[in-house]
């Protein structure tokens, strides 16, 4: 049990001093306006995909792989269900009506790139990374099609889906670094050192560049603006407690290795996405009101993640 706990609080306080450090540089005017895009920009279309590369192409076999997309099934009905239970709980909570789409999107929808994966490889090793792709895969198509759809309802747009912008969305730069491992893989094809190396530096940046952009979020965000009010500790409650029990529930029972259930676990108990507030502002939706949900549960998944940590550690077999 110490060993476990240890363990989640080495995890996450490798975490936690890399988004102070962000903080702390933001503060400090280290950055300018355009810096988290561009840091956001480089870990998506760089680094993830460099990373994935590197990664998957050492760790898993063509066999390995195949028995990978089936168990898909399990985020997409884990947020199935958290969609049906948001909007009821938006209906009887009576939610202010311009809010109901952001605060239902919000509640089932998990950052699963910028804070999931690098907290996964903190917690898990790189071993970890194929699985945090699976339920980044389900994650993603569900915030690009049925989360845009709810966000756009609360703004001044008439809501509907772009599906060109989905398809964008879903085949990332991220996604189509594994899938070019995968064909990799699958057709044995040697990559010559170098070029693997090479892919290996730049993939290192994800965690720090990740973490740091966390950071700038948090900073610009402002911390004078958090208010736990009856909303926020309703999201807090379906991100940091109904979706990882629902998750326990759903992967418990089914044969699949057991890294991918807890990797699968700590996904579901993660923060807000960070690109809420930003569909938000698009679409004329209460973008101020996004991101202070975003900076709260990414402050508060710092007090979460290391006990669903312990209890993955001691429940999920």
């Amino acid at each position: 049990m110490e060993r476990v706990i240890v363990a989640a609080l080495s995890g996450v306080s490798i975490i936690l001093i890399m988004v102070a450090l962000g903080y702390l540089m933001n503060e400090r005017k280290w950055f300018s306006s355009e810096s988290p895009r561009i840091i956001s920009r480089l870990v998506t279309q760089v680094a993830l995909p460099a990373y994935m590369v590197a990664t998957v192409t050492k760790r898993f076999t063509a066999s390995e792989l195949r028995l990978l997309l089936p168990d898909l099934r399990y985020p997409v009905l884990s947020m199935t269900i958290l969609f049906a239970l948001a909007a009821a709980i938006a209906r009887i909570c009576a939610v202010r009506k311009n809010h109901r789409g952001l605060f239902t999107s919000m509640f089932f929808n998990s950052n699963t790139v910028f804070i999931g994966l690098p907290l996964n490889m903190a917690l898990f090793g790189s071993a970890s990374v194929p699985y945090v792709l699976v339920y980044y895969m389900a994650n993603t198509t569900f915030f690009w099609t049925l989360g845009v759809w709810l966000i756009q309802h609360d703004g001044k747009h008439k809501a509907g889906v772009n599906w060109r912008q989905v398809v964008s969305k879903i085949f990332s730069p991220p996604l189509l670094g594994f899938i070019l491992a995968v064909v990799l893989i699958i057709l044995h094809i040697h990559v010559p050192a170098f070029i693997m190396q090479t892919c290996g530096y730049l993939g290192g940046l994800t965690v720090p560049l990740s973490m740091l952009f966390i950071g700038i979020a948090i900073s610009n965000a402002g911390l004078r603006r958090l208010r736990f009010d009856r909303d926020a500790v309703l999201i807090m409650l379906g991100r940091f407690v109904v979706a990882p029990l629902l998750m326990i529930l759903l992967v418990m029972p089914a044969s699949m290795p057991l890294l991918m259930k807890q990797v699968f676990v700590i996904q579901a108990a993660m923060p807000v996405m960070t690109n809420a507030p930003i569909v938000a502002k698009l679409y004329q939706a209460d973008a101020d009101y996004a991101a202070v949900m975003v900076t709260e549960t990414t402050l508060m998944a710092a007090v979460t993640v290391p006990l669903w940590m312990v209890v993955v550690q001691m429940v999920v077999k």
